[in-house]
């Protein structure tokens, strides 16, 4: 799965994308971060406060709870503010 991190996402992780096989149980977004959070220092700090972190799968805006089940790609990116 290709996984995507805008803004200080991505300065946090260290790279804007990346591919990832993923084990067979992550069903949902929540699962993928938690397991986000245990592949590296660098992936924990940045979902250190998930509640402030938006994704979208497969283009799709989506929550904690949304399927990741057949999905190709997971963007992660900060709430979008206007102005």
């Amino acid at each position: 799965m290709k996984i995507l991190y805008f803004a200080w996402l991505r300065e946090k992780v260290g790279a804007a994308e990346e591919e990832r096989a993923l084990p067979a149980e992550l069903q949902t977004v929540a699962e993928l971060v938690d397991w986000l959070k245990r592949q590296s220092p660098r992936h924990d700090a940045a979902f250190q406060n998930a509640r402030l972190v938006r994704c979208a799968v497969d283009q799709e805006f989506g929550t904690p709870d949304t399927s990741i089940a057949g999905a190709r790609e997971v963007a992660f990116f900060p709430p979008v503010t206007g102005g």
